[in-house]
């Protein structure tokens, strides 16, 4: 294990222990607010084609904003395993999301039929993480899904994330991408480091 290895795995724990110390109903508040926060957002109200995603137990929920973003005639997308790839495309889906199905860790997604956008065409990419720096880099949760789809994407960038879930900075390798913002339900950081959307 190499010392940023290290470095971030003992970060990946400090943070859910944060985490796990919220309430739940405090859980659900924050992903409301951070919703909000969302949806008065320039940038995403101006984005036509967007990649979020479904919240695990330890994340924000932004289901009510993906919602209304369908409603209002974005194109909504949510990862989707390609196995014989080994990584994520952004497949469409359309509110209120009911016909999802499970994949293969146990997430849902869209189902097979779903169409695929090419990532260079997302307008905006919602991002979770286990932790974020100022810098606007991201932790995972260690297996680099993130990480490739990333790579290709030209859009913005938007990590999400408790206010429990910043730190000030993350050890960074070279497959790490910048965020371009973060939001929190407090707050929403312009990266001024991030490159070009």
């Amino acid at each position: 294990m190499t010392p940023a290895s290290e470095q971030k795995r003992e970060i990946r724990k400090e943070v859910r222990q944060r985490i796990q110390q919220l309430p739940s109903d405090d859980r659900k508040k924050l992903s409301e607010t951070a919703a909000k926060n969302l949806l008065g957002r320039p940038e995403w109200r101006t984005a036509k084609t967007v990649l979020a995603y479904l919240p695990l137990i330890d994340e924000l929920d932004l289901l009510p904003a993906l919602e209304q973003a369908a409603e209002a005639g974005k194109t909504v997308a949510l990862p989707r395993f390609v196995p014989d790839q080994g990584k994520y495309c952004a497949a469409t889906v359309d509110a209120p999301f009911k016909n999802l199905v499970t994949g293969n860790f146990g997430v849902l997604e869209p189902p097979l039929g779903a169409v695929c956008i090419p990532l260079n065409r997302l307008d905006f990419v919602l991002v979770p993480g286990v932790a974020f720096d100022l810098n606007g880099y991201r932790l995972g949760r260690g297996k680099g899904f993130y990480d490739r789809l990333l790579a290709e994407v030209t859009g913005v960038k938007c990590g999400v994330a408790m206010d429990e879930q910043i730190v000030r900075s993350l050890p960074v390798e070279s497959h790490d991408i910048p965020m371009n913002f973060i939001l929190t339900p407090t707050r929403w950081l312009t990266i001024k480091a991030a490159g070009p959307s």
